[in-house]
C-alpha cells in the first residue's frame, strides 16, 4: 500500500532532517514508528500527507508511493482525495465549533452522502461523543478531543490514517481505551494506520509491524512482537534491562551513547 523509498527530507534548504528512510505500510496492518524526540517521526508523516511546505520542506531524494503511485509531488489535497488522512499532534480542532460540526467538516473531505450514517459509525467507536454531540469542542478535555480528532479523520473513510502521538498528554486509562478504539477501526473498517509514538509498549502492543528511528534514521525494525521482546527496545523505550530492573535515565544516556560511538 504504501512504500517509502530512502527518501531524504531538507527543511529551508539546508537542513537536512530525514537521511534515507524506507519503510512499508501493507494492506490493513498497524505500524508503529517509535523514537525520542526529534527523531524524524512527524516529519515522516508530514512527507506522506505532501504538509512539509508548511514549514518549508521538501522531499529531495527517493520516492513515495500509494497503492503504486507516486504521491511525493502531490499537494495534500491531492492526496486526501487518494485516501491518506493524517491525525496531527496537539489535537488540532475547529474549538468554536460543536463536537457534530467537527465531525461533519471531516466528511466534506469525501462527500459521499453518508453523514448521518458515518456519524452514527463514530458514535458507535466514541461513545462519549454522542453524548457531548452539541458540546462546544474547545470546552472537552484532552482525552475527549483526541477521540474527536480521529473520529473526525474517520469521517472521511481513509484507506491509511497517520496518528501523530495519540497519547500525548492523557491519563493512562484514556490511552488504554483510545488505543483498543485505534485497533477496532483498523480491524473492521480494515484501515491501515501509522502510528507515530513515544509510549512503545502501547504503540507494540496493537501493531503488526515497527519502525525505531533516531537522528532522521530508521535503525531498527520487525514484526511487533519481536521488537517488544528486543533487549534494546526494552532498555531505551520500555526502560528495562535484561534483569527486569527500570535502568537511571544517566545510565541509558551513558549506554546509547557509547552504542553510538561503537557504531
Amino acid at each position: 500500500m504504501l512504500k517509502l523509498n530512502n527518501i531524504e527530507v531538507v527543511y529551508s534548504d539546508v537542513i537536512l532532517v530525514l537521511r534515507g528512510v524506507s519503510l512499508e505500510v501493507g494492506d490493513g496492518q498497524i505500524v508503529a514508528l517509535l523514537g525520542a524526540n526529534g527523531a524524524g517521526k512527524t516529519t515522516t508523516l508530514k512527507a506522506i500527507s505532501g504538509l512539509l511546505w508548511t514549514e518549508l520542506g521538501q522531499v529531495t531524494r527517493g520516492s513515495i508511493e500509494f497503492n503504486g503511485e507516486r504521491i511525493d509531488r502531490l499537494g495534500p489535497e491531492d492526496i486526501v482525495e487518494r485516501g491518506i488522512v493524517q491525525v496531527m499532534e496537539g489535537r488540532r480542532l475547529f474549538a468554536h465549533l460543536s463536537v457534530e460540526e467537527n465531525l461533519i467538516a471531516g466528511s466534506l473531505v469525501r462527500g459521499n452522502g453518508r453523514t448521518k450514517a458515518d456519524l452514527e459509525m463514530v458514535y458507535t467507536y466514541f461513545p462519549r461523543l454522542r453524548d457531548l454531540r452539541h458540546r462546544v469542542s474547545g470546552y472537552l478535555s484532552g482525552g475527549e478531543q483526541q477521540m474527536l480528532v480521529i473520529g473526525r479523520a474517520l469521517m472521511a473513510h481513509p484507506k491509511l490514517m497517520l496518528l501523530d502521538e495519540p497519547s500525548l498528554g492523557l491519563a493512562p486509562l484514556i490511552v488504554r481505551e483510545i488505543f483498543e478504539v485505534i485497533q477496532k477501526i483498523n480491524r473492521q473498517e480494515k484501515t491501515s494506520i501509522l502510528l507515530v509514538e513515544q509510549i512503545a509498549q502501547a504503540a507494540l502492543e496493537i501493531a503488526h509491524y515497527g519502525y525505531v528511528m533516531e537522528n532522521g534514521r530508521v535503525v531498527l525494525d520487525g514484526p511487533a512482537e519481536k521488537l517488544r521482546d528486543n533487549e534494546d527496545i526494552k532498555e531505551f523505550y520500555l526502560g528495562l534491562t535484561q534483569l527486569g530492573e527500570r535502568k537511571s535515565y544517566r545510565e541509558v544516556k551513558h549506554y546509547k551513547r557509547r552504542k553510538r560511538w561503537l557504531g
